[in-house]
């Protein structure tokens, strides 16, 4: 069990004990029998099954990143300045400095992990092999991906749309 768990279980645990034992308010101080200790469940009850839960603050710098990334493709959403562009597009969006003289290039390069199974995570580079220099985009963590070349322009597809699915890297703003 990861420490964020068991300090949320202990804090439910020590919630029902404290409520277990609150008084009426009355002089004798008698415990509330459990029948009337009750509270409404609401939505806010309930965690996100979504949500990214981040522990550290350079998971937490990760993510904006990988936020920002998906944030200025949607931004561009609709643009063909990029058309052809698509490494040079990613590396804007993280706002990399190393550069890459294709998609290609940049799978077969040493800079990052090449993984060719699971979702890939949101802000993450996307490859195909769709051409000599490849594709590139950037993922939405729920199995799609923003990129140039979509319909002739920078937009949202499923990562099927592309043909020739290489695999994805982490991405990074290195």
């Amino acid at each position: 069990m990861n420490t964020r768990k068991l300090c949320q279980v202990a804090a439910i645990s020590m919630t029902l004990l404290v409520g277990a034992g609150a008084t009426t308010g009355t002089a004798s101080a008698d415990p509330v029998p459990p029948e009337d200790v009750y509270s409404e469940i609401t939505d806010a009850d309930i965690a996100d099954p979504n949500a990214i839960i981040i522990d550290s603050p350079a998971d937490m710098e990760a993510a904006k990143t990988a936020n920002q990334a998906v944030a200025w493709f949607a931004a561009r959403k609709g643009s063909t300045a990029y058309q052809g562009y698509c490494e040079r597009a990613v590396r804007l969006s993280w706002a990399r400095k190393t550069r890459h003289a294709s998609a290609i290039a940049h799978w077969r390069s040493s800079d990052g992990t090449r993984r060719t199974t699971g979702t890939p995570p949101k802000g993450a580079f996307v490859f195909w092999n769709i051409s000599k220099y490849g594709h590139v985009g950037i993922a939405d963590g729920a199995g799609g991906v923003w990129a140039t070349s979509v319909k002739g322009r920078i937009g949202h597809a499923k990562r099927s749309y592309f043909r020739n699915y290489l695999g994805w890297k982490t991405g990074n703003s290195n």
